[in-house]
């Protein structure tokens, strides 16, 4: 099969990289056809499920994601960095955390 552009990998880049194409191409009226190559059983299947993720970039993607019933419904309430180790957890203090790190 014949495509006009393939990507490798069906993690959140690929799928996001995929979508703004097909996205920008449809703005033009132009016909594009995606290819995502994914290793995996299905798209997305090495992502951790359950994963946080800031919905910044799927409002970029999608500005009504919400609307749509993406099932994003989960807010978080709380931060909790922990240094892991074989006898245990220590927390690190919130004034410790790098600035990207805090929300």
């Amino acid at each position: 099969m014949d495509y006009d552009v393939v990507i490798v990998g069906g993690g959140p880049a690929g799928l996001s990289a995929a979508i703004r194409l097909k996205q920008l191409a449809a703005d033009k009226g132009a016909e594009l056809s995606v290819c995502v190559l994914e290793k995996g059983s299905e798209i997305g299947a090495h992502i951790l499920s359950g994963a946080v993720m800031d919905p910044r970039a799927l409002t970029e993607l999608f500005p009504d994601w919400k609307e749509q019933g993406a099932p994003l419904d989960v807010p978080v309430t709380e931060d909790m960095f922990l240094f892991l180790s074989e006898a245990g957890a220590k927390a690190v203090p919130n004034w410790a955390l790098p600035d990207n790190f805090k929300n």
